[in-house]
């Protein structure tokens, strides 16, 4: 069933059953009889109470309750006031990423209730993508969520949009990647247009069986999608294909999310360096600032006439500047604070989402949502796939992965590397580099270290004692076989009194102050005091620096969720 297509069965507002408990101060689900009841106390039906009277047991009457005043009452003299006692809320705020067209929204909806969470679960379609995610979710790794806008017609007023007929191809898509440590993401525009091979995909049938779609070489990425019964695993099969970057999630919605999502926000802010006018998406924008909500809201990230060379590419910066000022609007106190556009906004994005059968419960989703609500705006990057136009084409309509900056960027999301700078590591890392890394240094025949593998491929530290000797001049160097146990990290563990040879190893290796240990040394063969290197699983190979110092590439297309920026 269409995710538009879904609906209650009776034409209640979940807004309205909200109600403010003035003995609480708590907005509390009131559900209407017909309901499922609440764990919420409401109001009784008639029975034993409505004579004003309430029966516990058989012959034995207790008096009716006294009604609670509006005011409290005036202490008795000689008694002491109690004063009303302050409740935390109990309302569960859920933030969920979700896709529209433009593919990439966050929801911030405060509800309570098990009924009703369980009526919001049912909002939610699911897909089967079998092993091209991940079987769960798990709140301490890092995490890849593709985010994908479809370009399927439903719903009414979205004749305009897309091709008319179509299953609904992979048009935007947004490879979301969550740093494990929660301080950074970023998300990396996969242009549809892209060139790419889609691998052979297994899909489940509407009736449970499993079918291979086999897979094609040199098409369009959005082609992953649709084409053939292609699903959203062939599409995140496709990702890892192109990128090397395993998605584990996907969440997938068509053009209505972005009209119901933004209208129930009240509009978000955009802007433009010039005046809109584009016959094509209907668009009409003044020059300067406005806010778009609904129907102008997809024109604004459909168009693609209004801005730079009328390409995709262009279209895609306008889509990263509009979600940079949704993602502002979706956690202004505006939206936090107002239970009713949090429950029609929790409606719509359910009703408009589609995810994969593992992240498919509410819980979940929920989950997921809280954990990216840990990451600040300023440290989310918008970026795209770094691509240039179609050598093989005469006349340019597709482009391909630039290989020269391409591998980089892939690199850096998969081995969990921000795009941005994180102020509270800079902090420390400054911290720790001031205190030991400054000072003199000793000369490379003077440095006395062992060499552990703690992690590294198999036959590392042989490799690195080998470029100690003969390329670095540490010539007092040996190979102590394995670590007691793996260690994430590489690490130099040195007693005090040889911080000067573990200043000229770290120099050597690139080590970065927090690799370094002070601790205590060891004693090799000879009797003599040794430092301890521990190569860890971030060692890259023998004379490759492991500072983690990165040199991002120089990328066409970068912003961050806080920045506010004009289209052009």
């Amino acid at each position: 069933m269409d995710a538009q297509g879904r609906g209650r069965a009776d034409d209640v507002d979940p807004a309205d059953q909200w109600v403010l408990n003035p003995r609480t101060g708590e907005y509390e689900l009131r559900l209407s009889p017909s309901a499922p009841e609440s764990s919420v106390p409401g109001p009784r039906a008639a029975g034993p109470r409505a004579s004003g009277r309430r029966t516990t047991a058989p012959g034995r009457e207790v008096p009716p309750q006294r009604r609670r005043r509006a005011e409290p009452e005036t202490p008795v003299p000689g008694r002491r006031g109690r004063r009303p006692e302050k409740k935390k809320s109990r309302g569960k705020r859920v933030l969920l990423w979700t896709g529209g067209s433009m593919a990439f929204v966050v929801l911030v909806a405060g509800v309570g209730g098990y009924v009703y969470l369980k009526h919001l679960e049912g909002n939610v379609s699911t897909t089967d993508v079998g092993t091209a995610g991940s079987s769960s979710f798990k709140k301490d790794e890092a995490f890849n969520i593709l985010i994908i806008g479809t370009d399927k017609r439903t719903g009414e007023g979205n004749e305009g949009y897309g091709d008319k007929g179509s299953a609904g191809h992979a048009d935007t898509n947004i490879l979301l990647h969550v740093a494990k440590d929660r301080s950074n993401a970023t998300a990396l525009s996969i242009p549809r247009d892209l060139i790419v091979d889609i691998p052979d995909c297994e899909t489940t049938q509407e009736d449970g069986t499993k079918k291979v779609i086999p897979g094609t070489s040199g098409v369009r990425f959005n082609q992953s999608l649709g084409d053939l019964g292609r699903d959203a695993g062939c599409t995140m099969r496709t990702v890892a294909e192109t990128t090397g970057i395993k998605p584990d999630h996907f969440m997938m919605a068509d053009f209505n999310a972005v009209k119901t999502l933004t209208t129930a926000v009240d509009g978000v802010d955009v802007c433009v360096e010039n005046a809109v006018d584009d016959p094509k998406s209907h668009l009409q924008l003044p020059a300067g600032e406005s806010t778009v909500e609904g129907e102008q809201a997809l024109a604004f990230v459909r168009t693609r006439h209004a801005f730079g060379n009328e390409g995709d590419l262009d279209r895609i910066k306008v889509q990263q500047q509009f979600l940079g000022s949704l993602m502002r609007k979706m956690a202004s106190g505006d939206t936090l604070t107002s239970p009713t556009k949090l429950v029609k906004l929790a409606e719509a994005a359910t009703k408009a989402l589609t995810v994969d059968s593992a992240i498919g419960k509410v819980g979940t989703l929920k989950d997921i949502a809280l954990e990216l609500k840990k990451v600040p705006t300023k440290n989310i990057t918008f970026t795209t796939v770094p691509v240039i136009d179609n050598p093989a084409e005469k006349v340019k309509a597709t482009v391909v992965v630039n290989e020269a900056k391409g591998p980089q960027v892939f690199d850096m999301i998969k081995n969990d590397i921000s795009f941005t700078e994180v102020e509270q590591k800079k902090k420390k890392e400054k911290a720790a580099v001031a205190a030991r890394l400054k000072g003199e240094k000793s000369e490379p025949g003077e440095v006395r270290v062992r060499v552990m593998n703690g992690g590294a491929p198999a036959g590392s530290a042989q490799q690195e004692l080998a470029y100690l000797q003969t390329q670095a001049g540490v010539s007092k160097s040996e190979n102590a076989g394995n670590a007691p146990a793996e260690v994430a990290k590489t690490t130099l563990e040195y007693a005090p009194d040889q911080a000067d040879q573990a200043r000229a190893l770290a120099e050597i290796l690139g080590l970065s102050g927090a690799a370094m240990k002070p601790g205590e040394s060891v004693t090799n063969a000879q009797g003599l005091p040794t430092m301890t290197l521990t190569l860890g699983k971030d060692f890259k190979g023998a004379g490759v620096k492991l500072d983690g110092s990165v040199k991002k590439p120089d990328l066409d297309t970068e912003s961050t969720a806080d920045q506010k920026l004009c289209a052009s």
